[in-house]
């Protein structure tokens, strides 16, 4: 049986992105389960070959119908690019476009049933604003402008824990308000289904709380008695196993002992911190809600190391073999 063919976008060509891909590349371990071939420019990768010492032979394709079983880089480049003049580790609306552009061409393959996955490497909001794309802020922004789905939310996942997140790019503030006992049923039922489909078959989400201590029973806030545990009870009379709301600061180490399969953080840094603390070098995020599959690194464009040699390709090491076991239902 042939291995299923996987988009890496390079992501913004002035940060590390061409570095990850060229020590990931030169590692075997990608080519085992899957077929992964770059979304991207090859400049930037000659760059990051020459900075790193890594040689690999890259071969242009136009398709990933092309794409064969073969070591070093297989590159799809979109047309109409200019990189003349780049500079690494500094923000232009030209490494911006192309972030876009190269994201944006590997979810059109997959939604035209070409490929079936695409892992990403970091794009830089400021130069995807500079480039035009003014409502899109990231990764997440563009898929919902292009798949048109109504319901997608962000899952970070590192060894032994995974977090969805009930919202990642609000203000604390504007967070807060969203929490409210419809987006959570939401939330709870999307995690539900995505970890089935990616393989975990009876999963246990357990809710985090809110408010400190996980409200004191309304004297340090309501939201967990008027919106969250109405929620999970919500949840569980749908046959789901949702567990909580438990105080953020221990669910996510009962968590990591292995009470629960998942968490529902209730914003960005109560899930993101948990995650980076307990393992960041392995950590990766993947999209729910969308038809296909999409797990990214889960870091930035380290534009100030960029182009120094010191970047680490462990996080897409770990999220092309996540998208790879989500392809064959083996998440673990």
């Amino acid at each position: 049986m042939s291995k299923p063919s996987i988009a890496v976008t390079m992501g913004d060509p002035a940060g590390i992105g061409a570095e990850i891909v060229v020590r990931a590349f030169n590692n075997p371990v990608i080519f085992e389960s899957a077929q992964p071939f770059v979304v991207g420019s090859p400049q930037p990768l000659l760059q990051a070959m020459q900075q790193t010492g890594i040689e690999l032979p890259i071969q242009p394709i136009s398709s990933p119908e092309q794409c064969k079983a073969q070591p070093g880089i297989q590159l799809l480049t979109p047309p109409g690019l200019n990189l003349e003049g780049l500079k690494q580790g500094c923000v232009s609306a030209a490494a911006g476009h192309a972030a876009v552009s190269y994201f944006e061409t590997a979810v059109d393959l997959c939604l035209h049933k070409r490929l079936a996955a695409v892992v990403t490497c970091p794009i830089h909001k400021e130069a995807v604003h500079l480039a035009g794309y003014l409502n899109d802020i990231g990764h997440q922004e563009i898929l919902a402008r292009m798949t048109g789905s109504a319901l997608t939310a962000t899952m970070l996942m590192t060894h032994g824990l995974k977090v969805a997140h009930l919202s990642t790019h609000k203000s604390l503030a504007d967070a807060v308000r969203y929490v409210r006992k419809p987006v959570i049923v939401e939330k709870l039922h999307l995690t539900a289904s995505s970890l089935r489909d990616w393989g975990v078959h009876q999963p246990t989400i357990a809710v985090a709380a809110l408010n400190p201590h996980g409200g004191e029973g309304g004297m340090l806030g309501r939201e967990e008695i008027e919106e969250i545990a109405p929620a999970v009870s919500e949840a569980c009379a749908a046959g789901l196993d949702i567990r909580g709301p438990y105080p953020a600061d221990s669910i996510f180490y009962r968590a990591i002992k292995g009470e629960f399969d998942a968490v529902l953080a209730l914003y960005h840094d109560q899930g993101h911190i948990a995650i980076k603390v307990h393992n960041f070098a392995d950590s990766i995020t993947a999209t729910m809600g969308i038809p296909f599959i999409r797990t990214s690194v889960d870091h930035g464009t380290a534009f100030d190391i960029a182009g120094q040699n010191l970047a680490d390709e462990t996080g897409l090491l770990r999220a092309i073999d996540a998208a790879s076991a989500m392809l064959n239902q083996k998440l673990h």
